[in-house]
């Protein structure tokens, strides 16, 4: 009769080790997370955009380094409207993105006389502004663009010294500073500059 005898340890398998099991799960864990933040940042910027305001030309409303959001969909979704804040690609150096507001939409006709914005004849109402701007001219906005001024009229360059922005040239709408945090809130569109016709 066969007797029991103990195996002896060294002759067993080995068995796998725990810290190797750990490191695989902990290699795995960093690529999802790794995969994931990608995915989510490809995400972010097919919506959105981040633009630094560089200048005073939206003041009072807008601040210089003041840094905001804009959202891509925006106009896939709908158009600009009056009193909208856009951002876009500037139509001398498209490489230089601007921030402003659109005043004038495609076949209006914008008239500015003594400190007054006119559309197709009709006074636009502005709350937004401050200052009324201290220059007078008459431009036609043509189909597929717009005309877009600064807040701070008499210090901004836009439409009324370059001309219009081609709609093609719009990234989107501007919706949220976000920095710095004490200036974090939305961004100001005047539904009110709308009335115009």
């Amino acid at each position: 009769m066969d007797s029991l005898q103990p195996e002896n340890p060294e002759t067993q398998p080995a068995e796998t080790k725990p810290e190797t099991s750990s490191l695989m799960k902990f290699l795995v864990d960093t690529l999802e997370t790794l995969v994931l933040a990608v995915v989510v940042f490809v995400i972010i910027n097919a919506v959105s955009a981040r633009i630094r305001v560089d200048g005073p030309s939206m003041q009072p409303n807008l601040m210089s380094g003041q840094y905001v959001i804009v959202n891509k969909l925006a106009y896939r979704l709908g158009k600009p409207a009056r009193g909208d804040v856009i951002m876009f690609y500037f139509p001398r150096n498209p490489l230089e993105e601007y921030i402003k507001r659109v005043v004038g939409l495609p076949g209006d006709k914008v008239t500015i006389e003594n400190g007054v914005v006119y559309i197709n004849g009709e006074v636009l109402d502005e709350p937004y502004l401050d200052q009324s701007p201290l220059y007078n001219g008459s431009w036609m906005v043509p189909e597929g663009h717009l005309f877009v001024l600064g807040d701070n009229r008499n210090d901004s360059s836009d439409s009324h010294n370059w001309g219009t922005v081609p709609l093609s040239y719009v990234i989107g709408k501007a919706v949220l500073v976000y920095w710095p945090p004490t200036d974090w809130g939305a961004v100001g569109h005047a539904a009110a500059a709308n009335h115009a016709p």
